[in-house]
């Protein structure tokens, strides 16, 4: 159905835009949690790995939100899930919704998928449970991003692209790599570039899924990678608010453009009541946060990542909706997205 990653961004920008915070009647009082998940599409006979996952955070006084990535190779305990047969099991997270997303042979659902992803999200951060949320695949996350014109983001950091020319198609492969994951990095020639820069650049669909897909060559890899995609959110959301949430006709083809591509999870309430939400929240108060995770070798051989006990503080101070006093109060335990 559904494949990797690139999706942290897809799924982001389908739920932010859709979720970010309830204040409307239509919509619960008090703190929202939402689980923007990512997937890279294959096809529909092919489980769907969560690429990509983002909790955002609304606190009840609607003063902005706190977006935080759990690392997608995170190990975990997955619960057991009697709607796909699944069994409690210890693997990496971005499993999870491949695990809970079974309904038939070769047959997946990217919902019920989520179920079971955010229970195991629920198990690790303590949040107990998610208002709402989102999944979203490559295409879903191009269109979208074109649909509202582009968005315009500072770059941090050099970033070359591994997959794309100058130009936007597909790099070359390798004559030895002619299949789709037969070799480890089968590309060779030229590469889209994006180089640092301080003012913002403006970015197309497939600029800013490329982009927000890169990790080879970052000094943190998917740590730097989850970061732009973050800021890549809040850009999004920011360009939502100015100039799509209050144009419903507007909000229902930027939607439309979407299509199947995007699950919408919304508690029984649906986009245009959580678009409406959205009005009150401070985005520029928009917080991006990176958890201190680090590579997990048990062996000598690498299962994948973890987090370290330290950041257990944070994840209760998400659940107990005072996010904000704890930052202030504990200047280091997580990273603030620069």
């Amino acid at each position: 159905m559904r494949r990797r990653f690139w999706a942290w961004f897809a799924v982001v920008a389908g739920c932010l835009l859709a979720a970010p915070a309830a204040v409307a009647a239509a919509v619960p009082a008090g703190p929202v949690n939402l689980l923007l998940v990512g997937i890279d599409p294959r096809n529909d006979y092919t489980a769907p790995l969560a690429d990509s996952i983002i909790v955002a955070h609304i606190p009840a006084d609607r003063s902005g939100a706190v977006l935080f990535s759990l690392p997608r190779d995170l190990v975990v305990r997955i619960p057991a899930f009697a709607k796909s047969g699944s069994p409690a099991q210890r693997a990496k997270i971005n499993a999870a919704m491949a695990l809970g997303s079974r309904i038939g042979e070769r047959k997946y659902s990217a919902a019920q998928g989520f179920e079971l992803l955010a229970q195991t999200v629920s198990e690790v951060t303590g949040i107990r449970r998610f208002d709402a949320g989102a999944v979203l695949n490559f295409g879903g996350f191009r269109k979208f991003v074109d649909a509202v014109g582009g968005i315009s983001v500072p770059v941090d950091q050099d970033v070359v692209s591994e997959h794309r020319k100058p130009d936007g198609s597909l790099r070359d492969r390798m004559p030895q790599c002619p299949g789709h994951d037969n070799c480890h990095r089968p590309y060779i020639g030229a590469q889209k570039a994006y180089p640092r820069s301080d003012n913002p650049v403006h970015f197309t669909g497939w600029e800013a899924l490329d982009f927000c897909r890169q990790r080879y060559g970052l000094p943190r890899s998917d740590y730097d990678r989850q970061r732009h995609q973050r800021q890549f959110v809040k850009a999004l959301a920011k360009k939502l608010k100015r100039t799509v949430i209050s144009d419903p006709a507007r909000l229902a083809q930027v939607t439309a453009s979407v299509g199947s591509s995007l699950t919408f999870v919304g508690g029984g309430r649906g986009i245009a009541d959580w678009a409406q939400a959205m009005k009150v929240l401070r985005i520029k108060d928009m917080t991006g946060v990176g958890l201190p995770g680090s590579a997990l070798f048990e062996g000598g051989v690498y299962q994948g990542e973890q987090l370290p006990g330290t950041v257990g503080p944070f994840f209760t101070a998400v659940a107990e909706d005072r996010v904000a006093s704890f930052l202030r109060a504990n200047p280091g335990v997580v990273i603030a997205d620069r």
